[in-house]
């Protein structure tokens, strides 16, 4: 039986090779997985975790630069949240939403504390799907109309009106969910469509364009823009100066409602509470999940205006939910926001993100010829890997699979092979490890990507 070590220094013992072939059993025989084609896939079991690592059942480390799916803000296994939903399932498992309870209502006010001022209310979901679709019904429902406007190049979810609103591949198999949504080109300078070249043309030409869009689908019949505040899986494009505050203005112009997905970035990826401080535009509705408990028991949610919230007053929302505000998933919630003050995670956040992440990618964009492009904030970047920094032509090709996704496949190799699970979708990687990451490991990790990225580099001219 092999033995691994936590990260203060204690031996734990690991299942033996018979446990290994069980969980495979199990899992090949039974488990219906997601995005997958089942014969073609081959799940590594995971034995262990323990803050930025986790363990397969032969012992083999891997620090876990993806947070599992970029949810694991506060790591494997911490002590507090663990302890948190302990405490919480030892007095009170489960109560209905119709009724108040103590840690709902706690962890409510705490993320209405860190929410733009005048965000006071919250309703919870089960994931940000949900926290997504009900955005858009109660956009919706205050506005009497029923066009969304979403970006290609996004993702908000797998329910019917969250993969309609998705801008990426993941939706063409699911067309038809909700007809009312229309997507538009947001800004990315690197690959921009709008043949700008400084970030200010590409702000203002993108906003152009969505201001094209909204007139040409008429203002009248567009209830909401969704964003994702930084897009996240596909390509941490982080918004340039003025954008949001014009997608702010536009839609004030127009009587839309202004969602944020903070789904990806909120609770501190980017070293804020919520990734809309860090660029000034105040929205509508904020959408939240992942990190409000790190995905320790399912939870999400939509922090919602004055403004929407108003119109609630005396008309019911129609929508709800079973496990809306489950205590079990609260619990950790409120343990969160302990352990983000107590260890300064968001401080600790954008020190790691501007003192070790950022020169470390700048150097790897000056040293390896498949790096076309970094780019990022705090704990979240994204590394664009090329054939040729001159055409900027993929590593891969757009949506690759098979054979023609064979480069990116030997580079994630290499990364695990040198003890990194990394984060890649399509021709990139993007860093996006537990917030509670310590410092010596994030070197070893970017270290280790360093060393796999030469494996990259062998297929540039």
């Amino acid at each position: 039986m092999t033995d691994y070590s936590d990260r203060h220094g204690t031996s734990h013992p690991l299942p033996d090779a018979a446990a290994d072939a069980q969980v495979r059993a199990d899992d090949r025989a039974h488990v219906f997985h997601s995005w997958s084609a089942q014969a073609l896939i081959d799940p590594l079991p995971v034995a262990a975790g323990d803050g930025a690592t986790f363990w397969d059942y032969e012992g083999n480390a891997y620090l876990d630069f993806s947070s599992q799916l970029v949810n694991l803000n506060l790591g494997h296994q911490h002590p507090d949240l663990v302890a948190a939903v302990q405490r919480q399932a030892g007095r009170l498992a489960t109560v209905q939403p119709s009724m108040a309870n103590d840690v709902r209502g706690e962890l409510a006010r705490l993320i209405a504390g860190v929410a733009p001022e005048g965000m006071e209310k919250v309703f919870f979901t089960n994931g940000g799907a949900e926290a997504n679709e009900y955005a858009v019904r109660m956009a919706r429902q205050v506005t009497g109309r029923r066009k969304v406007l979403s970006m290609y190049r996004s993702y908000h979810g797998s329910t019917a009106t969250a993969i309609s609103l998705t801008g990426d591949p993941r939706r063409w198999a699911n067309d038809g969910g909700d007809n009312g949504t229309v997507r538009f080109f947001g800004p990315y300078l690197y690959r921009s469509a709008f043949h700008s070249t400084t970030a200010e043309e590409e702000s203002q030409r993108a906003l152009e364009h969505l201001e094209q869009t909204i007139l040409l689908e008429g203002p009248g019949t567009i209830a909401a823009i969704i964003i994702e505040t930084v897009v996240g899986t596909n390509g941490v494009l982080i918004p340039p100066p003025g954008y949001l505050d014009g997608v702010r203005e536009l839609c004030d112009r127009h009587g839309i409602v202004y969602i944020a997905d903070e789904v990806m970035v909120g609770f501190g990826r980017l070293g804020e509470w919520f990734g809309i401080d860090a660029f000034g535009a105040k929205p509508d509705l904020i959408t939240f999940a992942k990190g409000v408990n790190s995905g320790y028991v399912p939870l999400g949610g939509v922090v919602i205006s004055e403004r929407i919230a108003e119109h609630f007053a005396r008309t019911p929302f129609p929508g709800g939910l079973t496990y809306s505000g489950h205590p079990l998933a609260c619990a950790p919630g409120v343990a969160t926001f302990e352990v983000f003050e107590r260890d300064g995670i968001l401080e600790r956040v954008r020190d790691l993100g501007s003192r070790v992440v950022e020169p470390t990618l700048r150097s790897w964009a000056e040293r390896h010829p498949s790096v076309g492009e970094v780019r990022g904030r705090g704990l979240f970047w994204a590394v664009e890997l090329v054939r040729d920094r001159e055409t900027r032509e993929p590593l891969v090709p757009f949506n690759a699979s098979g054979a023609d996704a064979a480069p990116m496949g030997a580079f994630a190799a290499a990364a695990k092979k040198g003890g990194v699970w990394p984060f890649v979708h399509f021709h990139r990687t993007h860093i996006a490890p537990p917030l509670v990451i310590s410092e010596e490991e994030l070197v070893r990790g970017l270290a280790a990507i360093d060393d796999a990225l030469s494996v990259a580099d062998g297929y540039t001219p």
